[in-house]
């Protein structure tokens, strides 16, 4: 397990992913925070499990849930570069249900409601994914811990 965790928290990178961790997760943050809490004109989880459902996606309370705690904490996690492959990968795939569950037959612009926006937080996250979160990041707190 031990092991595990290292390998999930280390990160030759330098401060690049700082420069995508900050922005990105507080981005996906106040998406999550729509969802969950209603915060920032968004629905909470009431009205947007309604909407989830109108879409397929059910249970729609439980998927509302779902995608806004995978947004809201995994965003969190990214502005702190806490765990920050894990917290990639869960925005990640969500960004990708979004994609392919709301966005794609509306085109690539977002002025149709399309999937750009979505794609581009797919693509840092995925980034991150891959390179973990960098110089200035809580993982690399952890990993010390664990070699010392």
């Amino acid at each position: 397990m031990k092991k595990l965790i290292k390998t999930l928290t280390s990160s030759k990178a330098g401060f690049a992913p700082l420069v995508l961790r900050v922005p990105v997760g507080l981005t996906l943050a106040a998406h999550g925070s729509q969802k969950l809490f209603g915060m920032f004109g968004g629905y909470g989880l009431e009205g947007t499990g309604q909407w989830m459902a109108s879409l397929g996606l059910e249970p729609g309370y439980l998927m509302a849930l779902l995608a806004g705690s995978a947004e809201f904490f995994g965003g969190l996690a990214l502005v702190l570069g806490l765990l920050t492959r894990p917290a990639a990968l869960v925005t990640a795939f969500t960004m990708l249900v979004a994609i392919f569950s709301t966005h794609i037959s509306n085109g690539l612009f977002i002025s149709n409601n399309g999937y750009e926006y979505a794609l581009a937080l797919l693509a840092v996250t995925v980034s991150l994914a891959i390179q973990g979160g960098g110089r200035f990041a809580v993982d690399n707190v952890i990993n010390a811990r664990l070699r010392g």
